[in-house]
């Protein structure tokens, strides 16, 4: 178990103190029952109005619509929370704003890895303070909505939609239940 020291500074008018805070004594309950709250949040906002949008205008009009409104549910939530919010995957779709840093890029794997032991990515969630941060990750299993836009075949309007909102997108072949990325979140102690 990796164990990180974190300074602590009180200031109190005309005193100066410094110290270190184990990491231990941070109450990661607490912050991890925040972080999944957070994720409820982002995933019931985004949802319906994908949703509404598969109904009004089918596959294409949702691209439209998770191509400008995810990246603004998470700069909300980031702004309203004090977390850093954002959803990440090994096969990014947005390579502006779902692209993995080292610790992401390892506890996906771990994600795929715990999966292919008979884990649902339902519940798959992990947790760690790194570098004065606590640092959550909930793995984004795909669900039947999601094989409309990124199933190894797609209807050709689909591809289209795609080609013009991410150029780049890399975010294809899954299959139900598969974990196509995670919400990743981060808070400075």
């Amino acid at each position: 178990m990796r164990t990180t020291l974190l300074a602590a500074l009180l200031i109190i008018p005309g005193l100066f103190v410094a110290g270190v805070l184990h990491a231990d004594s941070v109450d990661k309950a607490a912050l991890k029952a925040e972080a999944i709250g957070i994720v409820k949040q982002f995933g019931g906002t985004l949802k319906p109005q994908l949703k509404t949008a598969l109904k009004e205008g089918g596959p294409a009009h949702a691209i439209s619509v998770c191509s400008t409104t995810a990246p603004e549910i998470a700069k909300s939530l980031s702004q309203s929370t004090g977390w850093s919010v954002k959803r990440v995957s090994l096969k990014a779709r947005n390579t502006e704003t779902a692209m993995p840093d080292a610790w992401e890029k390892s506890v996906l794997a771990k994600f795929d890895e715990r999966q292919a032991g008979g884990e649902s990515a339902q519940k798959m969630a992990y947790a760690e303070v790194v570098d004065g941060q606590f640092r959550f990750m909930k793995a984004q299993g795909v669900e039947e909505v999601c094989l409309k836009c990124h199933a190894e075949k797609i209807a050709p309007e689909t591809e289209k939609a795609l080609q013009e909102h991410y150029a780049d997108d890399n975010a294809r072949g899954y299959t139900l239940g598969q974990i196509r990325g995670a919400f990743s979140l981060s808070k400075q102690l």
